[in-house]
């Protein structure tokens, strides 16, 4: 699976932000390399996190000096914050730059981890209160409810996924949707206006 990913992701030239001011950073889409059923692993931030509290999102977080690139800080993020180790996941590419509310140009590193990983992940209580995977195919299947959010230029809608009780949106429900529009040609639109309700 992680071969045809790649390939996809090989085709594909990521959007890339110049932002002098911003800060760098990095999140892991982590999916499982279960070849009928691939899930990807997200969390839930903590309820005390001064930003996104509640929120779903991918593990991830800033670049630090001694990362030697956004892949490594994607790969540590996700260590400090799941305890998934950097040598149980293969990186098969990036998605495009995204720039965060809070000022952060977000890099999406992509990559493949076995299946029975996921019953070893441990959430960092400081800063999430849990973790949990979604079927992918859940995501090229979905019939997501569209905000208007101009989330990168010539974006005007992002999708919010309603899975189970959880309320997938913003910045990663952005990056899920350009994933499996790249990947699986799931053709979620996010060029157009949103319709008036």
């Amino acid at each position: 699976m992680h071969q045809f990913i790649a390939q996809k992701l090989a085709q594909h030239r990521p959007r890339t932000l110049t932002a002098e001011l911003q800060t760098p950073a990095a999140v892991l889409l982590a999916i499982t390399d279960d070849e009928d059923n691939p899930e990807v692993i997200l969390t839930r931030r903590a309820k005390h996190m001064p930003t996104h509290k509640g929120q779903i999102a991918f593990p991830g977080g800033k670049a630090e000096h001694d990362d030697a690139d956004l892949v490594a800080t994607a790969l540590r993020e996700a260590y400090e914050e799941v305890a998934l180790k950097p040598e149980a996941v293969t990186v098969v590419g990036q998605m495009g730059q995204v720039l965060s509310r809070q000022g952060f140009v977000v890099t999406p590193v992509v990559g493949v981890v076995p299946v029975a990983v996921v019953d070893h992940l441990i959430p960092n209580l400081g800063e999430l209160d849990r973790i949990f995977t979604v079927p992918l195919r859940f995501f090229i299947d979905a019939k997501p409810v569209m905000d208007a959010l101009p989330i990168v230029v010539g974006v005007k809608q992002v999708p919010s996924f309603y899975y189970d009780e959880y309320r997938i949106w913003g910045m990663t429900a952005f990056i899920l949707a350009e994933f499996v529009n790249l990947v699986y040609d799931a053709r979620i639109d996010l060029y157009t206006h949103p319709k008036d309700v």
